[in-house]
């Protein structure tokens, strides 16, 4: 399962903004070892600070690493469920 996640800093995380990039890193590795990739990672300008898109076995692993996110307080989320073409092309042959 794909999904993309939109990341703004907390206080925290904008008062710590120098150790960002030791803290994705190790986001990067947490999110392997719990059964997950990270296959991109980007700082962004505008709304949110960070994007990644990840793939998860399951709703509830990505979910449980998203949790442990959180509970660090260096982050909020927004996550959203993505579709490769394949599964959009599966999906509209149900769609009359």
């Amino acid at each position: 399962m794909k999904y993309v996640t939109l990341y703004r800093f907390t206080e925290q995380g904008a008062k710590s903004i120098g150790d960002t990039v030791t803290r994705a890193r190790e986001a990067v590795a947490a999110a392997e070892k719990a059964g997950g990739k990270i296959s991109t990672l980007v700082w962004t300008q505008g709304q949110y600070d960070l994007v990644a898109v990840a793939d998860w076995p399951d709703e509830s692993s990505a979910m449980a690493f998203l949790m442990t996110l959180g509970k660090a307080g260096n982050v909020r989320t927004e996550t959203l469920r993505a579709f490769t073409s394949d599964e959009m092309e599966s999906i509209l042959k149900r769609v009359p």
